[in-house]
């Protein structure tokens, strides 16, 4: 698909683009692996054995061109439009994912202003679409600071573009899939557990504005939030790096 102004901002109606050939997406279907999967060592060890699949992209933008201040502009505006609709945490880290993917499949380093807008728009909408019970309107999803307002059938247009480039890969696993099997390691009573996920989310969201988060892995991602949660709580100061390594002692197939 080559993306210029004429074909990405022309009027065309609202009705959806999701039909016909693709029917086999489900906005109803969630990746939300935190929700559908128990915190036992068995999910966890197949969620760190799913992390080293040969098959997953490994992100190394220092070879990319892509300019660091537009991504992070786009990153600020997924971030403010979450919180705006209170959208879950792992909705904006999605929305970044399939961003960065994008570009880096892609091969767009030269992509900016308006397009990098409408590629945002997409991307939050179809994590959006994963992730949250009720999804705004692609009108009210672009309120707040947008720079451009697109009709809905060319962000419809985008986001069909989105997937194919992504091979229809939406599915994530997250550091939020970790959260709270390390929380419970932390604190097994849970007395704690729930600001300690709360404290360790917003510290992930914070990182997805640098542009190498995803060359790590989710499992170190959400060990390193959550061991800054708990620095954050005098009652697990004491926590070390030596102590997260030992609760993934045998979990590692």
């Amino acid at each position: 698909m080559s993306l210029t102004c004429p074909d990405l901002l022309c009027c065309e109606s609202s009705s959806t683009v999701f039909s016909g050939d693709g029917e086999d997406y489900s906005p109803e279907y969630s990746s939300d692996l935190e929700s559908l999967l128990p915190y036992g060592e068995e999910s966890i060890a197949g969620l760190l054995e799913d992390e080293r699949d040969p098959a997953r992209i490994s992100f190394d933008f220092n070879s990319q061109s892509i300019n660091a201040s537009a991504r992070s502009e786009s990153v600020v505006w997924i971030l403010k439009v979450q919180r705006f609709f209170g959208f879950q945490p792992l909705t904006a880290y999605l929305a970044v994912n399939y961003f960065d993917r994008f570009l880096f499949i892609h091969h767009s380093p030269k992509m900016c202003g308006w397009a990098l807008q409408l590629l945002s728009i997409a991307c939050l909408s179809l994590a959006a679409k994963m992730e949250e019970p009720l999804v705004p309107s692609l009108l009210d999803l672009q309120v707040e600071g947008a720079n451009f307002i697109f009709e809905p059938r060319t962000v419809q247009r985008m986001e069909l573009h989105v997937l194919r480039v992504l091979d229809w890969r939406l599915r994530s696993i997250s550091p939020f899939c970790y959260l709270r099997f390390l929380a419970l390691k932390i604190d097994p009573n849970g007395m704690y557990t729930e600001f300690l996920i709360t404290r360790a989310n917003e510290i992930i969201l914070s990182t997805i504005k640098e542009k190498n988060v995803f060359e790590y892995r989710p499992s170190c991602i959400a060990t390193t939030a959550i061991l800054c949660a708990a620095h954050d709580t005098p009652k697990f100061s004491y926590i070390t790096a030596r102590h997260a390594e030992s609760w993934f002692d045998g979990l590692h197939k």
